[in-house]
C-alpha cells in the first residue's frame, strides 16, 4: 500500500461465470480526495465499488484500509461485525436509489438520527438537533423533520440520504450514480450540494458515474474501464481533456456530439 493513502487496492480479479467483471485492477485513494470511476454499462465500474467497499468479493486481489489510527486492514480478511461497524462509522454508502439506504417507515429526523444511535449517541435533544441541522444542510426545510420520507421527491430523498451518510463525518464514502435518474435540474443542484460537502468535511469518495461531466465536476482523479479492465487512468481534465485510448476518446467524442 502506497504511503498515506486511505485505501488501496491491488491485482483485483472477478469474473462471472465466463464474463471477466474486474481484470487485475489497481486503484488507490488518498485522503480528502475524490476519486471516479466511469465507463458504459458492464464495464466493471460498479463491481470495482462493491469490491472496494467490502460488499463484494474479488476471486484474488487484496484492498487495504488505513485506519485513522495508521493502522493497515485488509477489507476482506475483515470479520463480518468489524465491517459493518466500518460501515456506520469511518465509510459511507451513497446509492443511486436512496430507498435502499433510507427506512421509508421512519422519520426524516429518525433516519438521520438512526446513523448517530449506532455510533453510541443516545442524548435525544442533540440526536434531534444534528438531525435538523443536518436537514438544512442538504437544502430539506427542517420543519420536515417529522415528515416520512414517502412524501418526499426523488431529489429530496436523495439529499436525505446524503444527510444520514454524512452525519457521522465518515472519512470515506461509496457512491453509485448518486444523480442518476433525477431530472437534470435536480441533479445540478444535487451535484453543487455533493461538492460543497465533500470539500467541507475533507471528505475522501468512489464515484461511480456514466457522465463524464459529473466525473469532471465532482473528481480530481478518474478511472476509465471496459470491460473489467482500467484502460486510463489520471487527472480527471488531463485525461478528458486528452485522452490517450482509443476507448477513453470514444467516451468523449460520444459526450461532445450529444
Amino acid at each position: 500500500m502506497s504511503e498515506g493513502t486511505l485505501l488501496s487496492a491491488r491485482g483485483l480479479n472477478l469474473s462471472f461465470g465466463a464474463i471477466p467483471a474486474l481484470v487485475e485492477v489497481d486503484a488507490d485513494l488518498w485522503p480528502g480526495e475524490m476519486l471516479a470511476i466511469v465507463g458504459e454499462s458492464g464495464s466493471g465500474k460498479t463491481t470495482l465499488l462493491n469490491v472496494l467497499s467490502g460488499k463484494l468479493r474479488p476471486q484474488s486481489g487484496v484492498v487495504w484500509y488505513r485506519d485513522p489510527q495508521g493502522a493497515l486492514h485488509d477489507v476482506h480478511a475483515m470479520p463480518a461485525p468489524s465491517l459493518r461497524a466500518l460501515h456506520r462509522s469511518d465509510w459511507g454508502f451513497v446509492h443511486q436509489n436512496p430507498r435502499e439506504n433510507l427506512r421509508m417507515a421512519v422519520t426524516a429526523g429518525g433516519n438521520v438520527g438512526e446513523r448517530l444511535m449506532a455510533q453510541g449517541s443516545r442524548h435525544y435533544g442533540d440526536i434531534r438537533a444534528a438531525a435538523i441541522d443536518w436537514l438544512a444542510q442538504v437544502e430539506i426545510d427542517p420543519a420536515r423533520v417529522d415528515d416520512l420520507p414517502r412524501t418526499f421527491s426523488g431529489g429530496m430523498l436523495q439529499r436525505l440520504q446524503i444527510a444520514r451518510t454524512l452525519v457521522t463525518h465518515p472519512r470515506l464514502v461509496f457512491m453509485d450514480e448518486p444523480t442518476g435518474g433525477l431530472d437534470v435540474s435536480v441533479q445540478a443542484r444535487l451535484l453543487d450540494l455533493i461538492r460543497s460537502l465533500v470539500r467541507r468535511l475533507g471528505i475522501a469518495a468512489v464515484l461511480v458515474t456514466h457522465d463524464l461531466s459529473v466525473a469532471r465536476l465532482l473528481a480530481e482523479r478518474i478511472m476509465v474501464m471496459q470491460r473489467g479492465v482500467v484502460v486510463e487512468a489520471g487527472l480527471t481534465d488531463q485525461v478528458l481533456d486528452d485522452p490517450r485510448h482509443p476507448y477513453t476518446q470514444l467516451l468523449v467524442s460520444s459526450v461532445l456530439q450529444a
